[in-house]
């Protein structure tokens, strides 16, 4: 029976063309450094889902009105879009929420875009509800995991009332919204301030007063309007009539109605500027103080962006704090990706260090750094792999890595024995290691 050579044509390409190999191995090191330093770190790896929701708010009334007239309406309009697999909705008093499922195939801001287009046209038609004489508006939202978790709280403590701690929250809010890597900053633990109308009913009866004649009032007085344009110097300049009011108190001067006489917002009810309900807390050691919530945009680097929040807070308490102001960053997701990393950085020496001290004894130096080489070349290679794909260097990731590593180890160390052993004990060339026979 005769002796078949098959052989590996790429191995035997790159020992015949070693100078070639040597380039390819410089240019992958580069790049593999490259990536490591600008790959995305996130804790988690973005979940992208496939779903668009339609939510819609309409007060003062039912869940039977809200079916009928908002959702009833917005799924007839949106069920014919492409790409859409299934249609899930909710009807509550006051409030519609509708749940559109699409396949895989179709980028989620082109399907927002063409839910969009179809409630458009829904919406600009006479039967489609109003609330305060304006039509009600539905939102179109996508759900990103990675842009809802927050990154870093920056909490606010001092001896000031609410108000006031809230006023420096707000400075360093306008300076962190400016970054790039940040989406949303949510304050905590302060509220709005609001204006309260509290009417007397039995005064509205004996003025002859309702409620859409308040209503309309403020609404109608509260606002700036065009007042058309005039030619000045040669030139067109629009007019505006600004109605705005700037102080509370303005609102008691407003004229709710004028039959028999002038009745003011005042007569019939009691005005008072204060906060709203309260939504949110933040507690640190049992001690109240305001919050930020910084939340990063999907795919930006997390250490990148808490490095440069880090520099704005040190900035704003160095040059615009008072010196008892207590202002410190918690839950910096950001240390524990830096561990990660670092956990795997470690682990690599770590594993080169031990693979060709212990190679070296057996099978000698040039052996022993051949697997050392290859460790951290492979490793490069995969970050260089993971940024092409557009991927971050997550949890996932990492674990990952970490596993590959020791599967490279391993393997690495068979080869190396196998091919030590076939050119020193039994003569073989390079050329005939990769012949089988």
């Amino acid at each position: 029976m005769s002796k078949v050579d098959k052989e590996f044509k790429p191995s035997v390409w790159a020992i015949s063309k070693s100078n070639i190999i040597y380039f390819l191995m410089f240019i992958f090191l580069a790049f593999g450094i490259n990536a490591y330093n600008t790959l995305p770190r996130e804790d988690f790896p973005e979940i992208i889902t496939s779903e668009v929701f339609i939510s819609t708010i309409n007060p003062g009334n039912t869940p039977e009105d809200i079916e009928r007239f908002i959702t009833v309406p917005l799924e007839e309009a949106v069920k014919g879009v492409s790409n859409l697999v299934d249609i899930k909705s909710t009807s509550l008093e006051n409030y519609s929420i509708i749940s559109l499922e699409f396949d895989e195939e179709i980028n989620i801001e082109l399907a927002k875009q063409k839910v969009r287009d179809e409630i458009d046209s829904v919406i600009s038609g006479e039967d489609w509800p109003t609330f305060n004489n304006v039509k009600v508006e539905p939102d179109i939202l996508s759900m990103s995991l990675a842009e809802e978790m927050p990154i870093l709280n920056v909490n606010i403590q001092g001896d000031y009332p609410t108000e006031q701690l809230k006023k420096y929250a707000e400075v360093i809010e306008d300076r962190i919204e400016k970054l790039d890597e940040i989406k949303e900053v949510d304050i905590l633990g302060a509220q709005d301030e609001e204006i309260e109308v509290a009417v007397d009913i039995k005064k509205m009866t004996a003025a002859k007063v309702s409620f859409e004649d308040i209503l309309s009032a403020i609404a109608f007085g509260n606002r700036t309007i065009a007042a058309g344009n005039i030619v000045s110097d040669g030139q067109r300049r629009t007019l505006r009539i600004i109605g705005e009011i700037e102080n509370p108190e303005d609102l008691k001067n407003f004229v709710v109605k004028n039959e028999f006489g002038p009745v003011y917002l005042n007569d019939v009810a009691k005005i008072n500027f204060e906060e709203s309900e309260k939504k949110s807390y933040a507690r640190e050691f049992a001690k109240n103080l305001v919050s930020l919530a910084v939340k990063k945009r999907s795919g930006k680097n997390l250490i990148n962006a808490a490095d440069k929040i880090d520099l704005i807070v040190k900035e704003v308490v160095k040059n615009e704090f008072p010196n008892d102001l207590k202002v410190v960053i918690t839950n910096d997701m950001s240390n524990r990706i830096i561990s990660q990393v670092d956990d795997l950085v470690n682990n690599i020496l770590f594993g080169i260090f031990l693979v060709t001290t212990v190679l070296m004894f057996f099978l000698g130096f040039r052996n022993a750094l051949f697997v050392g080489f290859a460790i951290p070349m492979s490793m490069f290679m995969s970050l260089m792999i993971i940024s092409a794909l557009g991927y971050s260097l997550n949890t996932m990731i990492l674990f990952a890595l970490v596993m590959g590593l020791g599967m490279l180890v391993d393997n690495g160390i068979v080869v190396v024995e196998n091919v030590y052993r076939l050119m020193e004990k039994e003569g073989m060339s390079r050329a005939k290691l990769l012949t089988l026979s």
